[in-house]
């Protein structure tokens, strides 16, 4: 065991340490030798001792007597016992790694939306089955002591999520690699519905000890923001920057192993919190001015406080782009530091370190590694160039003008003055190459300028990426080919096409399968003999066989059923509706916006409304019930996708007390929607949508989660929608709606005409006009968006194809053995879509890291 476990423990940088850890003597090689033993020595695996360890932990840990033991106590003592032997395959594996020298990837995202972490970690280390034999024995439940884990509030969405299960492959695939982040005090928000309405009330996940995480007091980086710039000559002449003055924060680490499933290795996210002791005022305080004592340490705190801030106002945006500035800082410094105890050269730094900038967030990381290189290590403009564009590579999610990043130059001049003008170096350089490969087209310049003219200029934080990084993916072949003819077609010119690339995303079977839906992993182990399929899921294809074999088939679907149940059961006790299990579960869940198309899901619902209640009663026993599934948190300050949750929640309130159709149609809206809620909802679908308007999602993940637990697909023809569809055949996905290269016209049309509303849709708006569903005045915003707003999202254009798909869908289930084929090919075609493919690729093609097990103890 090394004696700084992770990075530059044993460093002696200013400013850069705490403590500095032994360099010699008696002392250090007493203490190797008893570390190195005890890294020898792992407690087995069998109950007795697995019970000693969490009694301990119960007893000193958690200072529990035995009448306070309860179902968290005894969570928290099993979480930290199994903390315990992760620490030590994390140590072996950092050690091994930093003996061979290995090529490592930094994974660089705002977001790691990594849910529960104790029901995972048994899973990955083989351990459930014991520690639920445990835990039985001592007089509690394991499913009550995992339900006491908060989900961890460090996401939002599918970019938190991805970035999680790419860690996950990055561990299981032995491929030597960090997750980068930032640790929030509070998540985004945690969503509840009154009236109707979201209320977003704060995810103070942190309230109970966290056990995933190790505070690294010893680590901490300064970071500075506002000041001056001065220049000077060294003896050579070169003239040099030193930044100077303003505010200097510390950012401290804390870090979460991740566990790779059945290996020795175990990696490490590290999160950064801004904190610093020292920041309070004790003169200040003895004096009597106790706010200003305080004032620069809760300005500190602040920084790292919550999950993206609101940005509605100037201070917002101020404190977002401070917390993007403070993980890039944190994170390229620490880079720095442990490549520096290699004592390797420089030139050697992209043979050691790759860098992935998921999306445009970490992109401050380009010209804060410059400025290090340049102004700290004094390196030339061109050596540290040089060095910037072979390590870093970024990874594009989106064609939303509205998402794509952009900084006011003026606010970058006053909070990082020196970055200001890195960046416009960078750009000037760019643009002279570009000026020299193209003369006199000054339109193409100001076209590919990262500085956006207007007023005020705006840094173009996709741009400035792009420039720097020697590869940019998009996320699924469609977005990827979009990217190309879109935002970066002016590029393609001068870098050529070579440098664009599709990474299709994926997920990890192992959270989004083996542990969401262990009665479906179960009797795929059966039917492939073992569980390598786990870690291999182009085993999958053996389900296949299984079509026609009625027998199997019920199995199959009696797991469904009851998945179906669970969920039902989750249902009652949260929002207090009681559904039929054996009813049809349609599902939409993830983020509420309006290119996601739940408006037109719940217009959908109230055509199924109205027309079951124009039905005949003796009809209406030939339907098929229904229930429809929302989830999702809406932006806090998106007034329009509040008011889309509104309406579901009036249109439930209707449907569900309507007498005359009783469980033939019910709504549900599942609040505060998060990983653990996803683990219960999406191996009960029977059909899921993702209905985005063509040429909007970059990809998507929820619908492969779905897809693999034999869910099947309502959807357009957008992101990795397409792909899967590839994969599991036509007949298995249910597809409508304008294609991605026709969405232009459309929109082109509807803004100089009036919108044209089909018949079908007019009847479902009168409905709400009408005050069926509660104040009509309510929903006069949402409404309007589909006429003198111009339908931006082509609702009226896709609402017929939408119906036809649906009714498409209402067939195809009255015949379930059809169905259950259908459901069982959708899992055994999924392989593409594992996040093990995704980092595979990414290793291989434009990483260059290779894999290095750690090899198992003699």
């Amino acid at each position: 065991m090394s004696s700084a476990p992770f990075g530059p423990g044993s460093m002696t940088m200013p400013g850069l340490l705490r403590h500095n850890s032994l360099e010699g003597g008696v002392a250090k090689t007493k203490i190797g030798k008893l570390m190195e033993e005890f890294d020898k020595t792992e407690e087995p695996a069998d109950v007795p001792n697995i019970q000693k360890a969490i009694i301990r932990h119960l007893s000193t840990t958690m200072v529990k007597i035995p009448r306070q033991v309860d179902s968290l106590a005894t969570y928290l003592a099993s979480a930290y016992s199994v903390r315990d032997r992760l620490i030590q395959k994390w140590n072996e594996t950092q050690e091994y790694h930093e003996r061979l020298q290995v090529k490592r990837v930094y994974y660089m995202s705002m977001e790691f939306l990594l849910g529960r972490s104790l029901d995972n970690s048994l899973l990955a280390l083989g351990l459930k089955k014991v520690y639920s034999n445990c835990l039985e024995g001592l007089g509690f439940n394991m499913e009550d002591c995992l339900e006491e884990e908060l989900n961890a509030g460090l996401g939002n969405g599918g970019l938190g999520r991805l970035a999680a299960c790419y860690v996950d492959s990055l561990a299981t695939m032995d491929y030597p690699g960090w997750g980068y982040g930032l640790r929030y005090e509070y998540g985004m928000f945690k969503q509840k519905i009154v009236d109707g309405y979201q209320k977003e009330v704060p995810d103070n996940w942190l309230a109970d000890p966290n056990p995933w995480e190790l505070p690294r007091p010893d680590i901490c980086y300064p970071v500075r923001f506002y000041g001056h710039v001065t220049n000077s000559h060294d003896a050579n002449g070169t003239e040099r920057h030193v930044w100077e003055g303003g505010q200097v924060f510390e950012a401290m680490a804390y870090d979460v192993p991740v566990p790779g499933y059945d290996t020795n290795n175990v990696t490490n996210i590290r999160l950064w919190s801004c904190k610093k002791s020292d920041l309070f005022d004790l003169g200040a305080f003895n004096d009597g001015h106790y706010e200003h004592a305080m004032s620069s340490k809760l300005q500190a705190e602040n920084l790292t406080a919550v999950l993206y801030p609101n940005d509605n106002h100037m201070v917002g945006k101020e404190l977002r782009l401070k917390q993007e500035f403070l993980f890039a800082s944190a994170t390229l410094q620490d880079i720095i530091a442990r490549f520096k105890k290699t004592g390797r050269p420089w030139p050697d730094f992209p043979k050691l370190v790759a860098i992935q900038l998921n999306d445009t967030h970490p992109t401050l990381g380009v010209p804060e590694l410059q400025r290090l290189l340049v102004d700290e290590e004094g390196l030339t403009w061109d050596e540290a160039w040089d060095i910037v564009n072979r390590t870093f590579s970024f990874t594009n999610h989106t064609v939303l003008p509205e998402a794509m990043e952009r900084w006011p130059v003026p606010m970058l001049e006053k909070i990082l003055p020196r970055h200001m003008s890195i960046i416009y170096d960078m750009n000037l350089f760019f643009l002279q190459k570009v000026e020299k490969k193209f003369p006199n087209d000054r339109d193409l310049l100001r076209r590919i300028s990262a500085i956006e003219e207007g007023s005020p200029q705006n840094v173009r934080m996709a741009f400035l990426a792009c420039i720097a990084s020697h590869t940019v993916n998009g996320v699924a072949e469609i977005h990827s080919n979009i990217i190309k003819k879109t935002i970066f077609r002016d590029f393609i010119p001068y870098f050529g096409s070579e440098k664009f690339v599709n990474k299709t995303n994926g997920i990890a079977p192992r959270r989004w399968l083996h542990q969401a839906n262990p009665q479906l992993s179960a009797l795929i182990t059966e039917v492939v003999g073992d569980k390598s399929w786990i870690k291999d899921l182009r085993l999958l294809k053996q389900l296949e066989d299984r079509i026609g074999d009625r027998d199997f088939e019920q199995r199959w679907m009696t797991i469904k059923l009851d998945n179906k149940r669970r969920l039902a059961a989750y249902i009652e006790k949260v929002c207090q509706i009681k559904v039929n299990p054996e009813a049809f579960f349609d599902v939409q869940v993830k983020r509420i916006h309006e290119y996601k198309r739940q408006f037109m899901n719940i217009l959908g619902v109230i055509h199924r409304y109205n027309t079951l209640r124009a039905m005949s009663e003796t009809r209406r026993k030939n339907e098929t019930p229904r229930v429809v599934i929302f989830s999702g948190k809406a932006a806090s300050g998106y007034y329009i996708a509040k008011l889309i949750i509104k309406l579901i929640n009036s249109v439930a309130a209707v449907v569900n007390e309507d007498p005359a159709i009783g469980d033939l149609l019910k709504v549900v809206f599942i609040p505060d929607y998060n990983v653990s809620v996803a683990e219960v909802i999406i191996p009960a679908s029977d059909i899921s949508q993702h209905i985005s308007t063509a040429g909007t999602e970059a990809s998507g993940t929820s619908n492969m989660k779905f897809v693999l637990n034999g869910g099947v697909i309502l959807g357009t023809v957008d992101g990795a929608n397409v792909e899967i569809c590839e994969e599991i055949g036509e007949d298995n996905i249910f597809n409508f709606g304008c294609l991605a290269d026709e969405v232009e016209d459309f929109r082109h049309t509807q803004r100089y005409r009036p919108v044209s509303i089909h018949p079908s849709l007019k009847n479902v708006l009168t409905s709400i006009e009408s005050g069926t569903f509660g104040d009509p005045g309510v929903f006069a915003p949402l409404l309007e968006t589909l006429r003198s707003g111009g339908d931006v999202y082509l609702i009226s254009i896709d609402f017929p194809s939408y119906l036809e798909a649906l009714k498409a869908v209402d067939r195809a289930y009255r015949d379930p053995n059809a169905w259950v084929a259908r459901s069982i090919r959708c899992t055994a075609h999924l392989a593409k879509f594992s996040s093990d493919r995704a980092i595979h690729e990414y290793a291989t093609e434009i990483w260059n890291v290779k894999p290095c097990p750690v090899p198992s103890k003699p």
